[in-house]
């Protein structure tokens, strides 16, 4: 199994006095927020992964738990949390495969009782999320706990497919992350963080994310579809979360994951940049700080995506960023924020085609 593929970069958002419209009188959520990053230190300290196949999975969730730490101190909670959930997820996907190994050898039988165990606690943790009231949260955190818990029971089924189609112990690292995503989609709705201003217009995305499928198909061809084949890969998975959100009424977590999805699309094409662009960019994205620091609505989540951003071009450590990083920043600002404005606007008749079509239906395993 190749761990990193599924591993996703994530997010946390800034001080409440200086860009948030949210109340800084409050509940402070960073000491909560801290708290659940130290609990999975300590937890990954006493009993690291020990299972050879991943034990790069070590590495991979402390550098997300640092990224979470380093993040909330710098007043991007956001992207403290998208780093949280990256290190719940892969954490809890090594735990169980761990846990249940020696159980499901003998057979598919015993991991059929292991998944009915996780399914009838993942379908109540999803009920207890359709139930939730989010009313003063912001639609960030919103979005982070829909997401998360939109892709809970999809990576529960895929682990009952995948310990089929090859061995049960394969379907186990699966089902560990179903449970963590649960998890971590359960502590952000009890995150103690409001705002001020009206609740954000929720509505389906789904014009949007077809338009955006529709311009992925036409771009498909060879031989960018050969040579970018991880990134449309990412784009498509990122396209087909976001439709089974928007499917479920999760229209905060539909729309986070449609905003990324325009992301992966712009990573296409843009070019890398030079001193002069970096420049540009550097400026841009301060001033995009500056328009959501005077919003008087409840703009969290274009936040979230220009936080992450800004960590992208400018490192805790001091290190250079990567020409990837650099281009996903210039995309984030010249693509993702323009489409967050845009989706704020009520949707539009999505064009009917004319003529005789094909459906073409692609087969992909949950997410990857």
């Amino acid at each position: 199994m190749r761990i990193a593929s599924r591993l996703c970069k994530f997010v946390f958002a800034l001080t409440l006095f200086e860009a948030l419209p949210f109340s800084a009188s409050t509940q402070d959520p960073n000491p909560q927020i801290k708290a659940e990053i130290e609990r999975l230190q300590h937890a990954l300290k006493e009993k690291p992964v020990s299972d050879p196949d991943f034990a790069s999975v070590n590495s991979m969730v402390d550098d997300a738990l640092k990224g979470a730490v380093e993040a909330l101190d710098s007043g991007k909670l956001y992207l403290s949390l998208e780093k949280l959930l990256q290190a719940e997820d892969l954490l809890q996907g090594a735990r169980i495969l761990e846990e249940k190994s020696e159980g499901v050898k003998s057979g598919f039988p015993a991991f059929e009782a292991e998944w009915e165990k996780a399914s009838k606690n993942l379908a109540a943790l999803d009920q207890e999320a359709r139930q939730r009231n989010w009313g003063r949260s912001p639609v960030a955190l919103q979005a982070l706990s829909e997401s998360a818990q939109g892709k809970s029971i999809p990576l529960l089924e895929g682990s009952r497919g995948f310990a089929t189609s090859t061995k049960p112990r394969d379907g186990l690292f699966y089902m560990g992350q179903a449970q963590g995503n649960a998890a971590f989609a359960k502590f952000c709705s009890s995150v103690r963080l409001t705002r001020d201003f009206a609740s954000f217009s929720l509505r389906s995305y789904l014009t949007e994310l077809r338009r955006l499928q529709e311009k992925t198909n036409a771009a498909f061809k060879p031989p960018r579809s050969i040579e970018l084949h991880s990134r449309f890969i990412a784009l498509n998975s990122t396209l087909k979360l976001a439709e089974e959100l928007d499917a479920q009424r999760f229209y905060a977590g539909a729309l986070y994951q449609y905003l990324e999805a325009a992301r992966h699309f712009g990573m296409l094409d843009v070019p890398a940049l030079d001193a002069a662009r970096q420049s540009a960019l550097k400026n841009g994205l301060a001033a995009a700080r500056k328009k959501l620091a005077a919003s008087k609505q409840d703009d969290s989540l274009a936040l979230l995506f220009l936080e992450r951003a800004e960590s992208q071009i400018a490192h805790a450590d001091g290190s250079a960023p990567s020409a990837d990083e650099w281009r996903s920043a210039r995309v984030i600002l010249d693509q993702v924020l323009p489409a967050y404005f845009a989706a704020l606007k009520p949707a539009s008749p999505l064009q009917q085609a004319s003529g005789k079509t094909v459906d073409i239906t692609l087969v992909r395993w949950p997410y990857t």
